[in-house]
């Protein structure tokens, strides 16, 4: 009971300090870019914080696999040189009874990342998505500010006003140059509103004005005068069902529909989950160190080998939506071998002294 409560408790203040600390890191990281691309139009401004939570919610699966991994290699290591780890090894305690109490303290924290990966991961995405969508399918009017320039969103057609109302709705001396292929219209009015029809489509209509036609094949212009003309101002529809990505995707939806890229979706997730539990398994292993040497390798390693498994799964997602393998066999072939790696070393490590002394007794008997 010593020994369980002992390691459950430096696991634990050491899990919560390092989350601590990886949270602050990749919550910075992501703030900064998002507001880089609020800056430069992917997003609005008002939905920062909004996107930012959606998106930290997306990362924490890994966050969690990452801090619970860290810990274990630092609190091993701390009891390594602390020379703990020589007293528990001389009253019979063996590596591999660390695998017991290591588990008790993480399995709540590997049933968060089922969790999340499973349910919050595509709900967060679907949501960033939405808010991408809404903001870019914004009509092209309320993208205009007045004295301003501004490109459409198809990129055909320039837009200005010389300042707008307060509503946001309303403008006035609205100028529009459109191009199409053989074609270009400058068109030039006193007001303009929006309206939207019962499609859902806006359109811009235009009120007093003028419009100015050039078929640039035969270089005939005409020129006409209006007192209402109505132009459309978006005809993008909102993205459907059938064209989300598959992580927006609820996990039953890539089992009902199991295509290339949803099998390579239900990698990834199953995969972060099982590279989560051998990462403990692993970690115990590679907590070992030289309590003589001051340096810490071993959390160096343990992190090279952290990024390592986590690509190794992200390449098995490419290789199942690309069709290259199955997803049993992505699953089986690298977690498998992930977990007889962590089984290996921690054999190793506990039979390691055993291992050296065996060569010098060999050599004893024989003299």
């Amino acid at each position: 009971m010593l020994f369980d409560s002992t390691v459950r408790r430096e696991l634990a203040r050491s899990f919560g300090a390092t989350l601590v600390v990886i949270l602050t890191i990749v919550l910075t990281m992501m703030l900064i870019r998002t507001i880089g691309q609020a800056a430069g139009g992917a997003v609005a401004p008002q939905d920062v914080v909004l996107l930012l939570g959606y998106l930290s919610l997306g990362y924490l699966p890994m966050i969690l696999a990452l801090s619970l991994f860290v810990a274990i290699v630092v609190t091993l290591g701390r009891m390594y040189r602390d020379s703990e780890m020589a007293v528990w090894f001389a009253s019979g305690v063996g590596l591999a009874r660390f695998v017991r109490p290591v588990l008790r303290t993480s399995w709540p924290v590997l049933l968060v990342v089922a969790l999340l990966l499973f349910f919050v991961w595509p709900w967060g995405n679907r949501n960033s998505l939405d808010l991408r969508d809404r903001y870019a399918q914004r009509s092209d009017l309320s993208r205009v500010t007045p004295g301003v320039f501004q490109t459409s969103s198809d990129g055909h057609r320039v837009f200005f006003i010389e300042r707008d109302s307060a509503d946001g709705v309303n403008a006035r001396n609205v100028f529009i140059l459109a191009q199409q292929e053989h074609s270009e219209s400058v068109t030039s009015a006193r007001s303009g509103r929006l309206e939207r029809d019962d499609n859902g489509d806006s359109f811009l209509v235009l009120e007093r004005g003028q419009r100015n036609d050039a078929d640039l094949t035969s270089g005939e212009k005409t020129l006409s005068r209006f007192e209402t003309y109505r132009v459309l101002a978006d005809d993008r529809r909102v993205r459907d069902v059938e064209s989300r990505p598959p992580k927006a995707l609820r996990t039953i939806e890539l089992v009902e529909k199991p295509t290339a890229r949803n099998l390579g979706e239900l990698v990834w997730r199953f995969g972060l989950l099982f590279g989560a539990a051998n990462l403990l398994l692993l970690g115990i292993g590679l907590a070992s160190t030289n309590p003589r040497r001051a340096s810490n390798w071993n959390l160096l390693f343990a992190l090279l080998g952290f990024v390592v498994y986590y690509n190794l799964i992200n390449l098995s997602q490419a290789w199942v939506g690309s069709g290259r393998f199955g997803l049993g066999t992505a699953l089986a072939g690298l977690h498998g071998t992930a977990f007889v790696l962590a089984l290996g070393m921690l054999w190793w490590r506990d039979h390691a002294a055993v291992v050296r002394l065996l060569p010098r007794r060999t050599r004893g008997a024989a003299i």
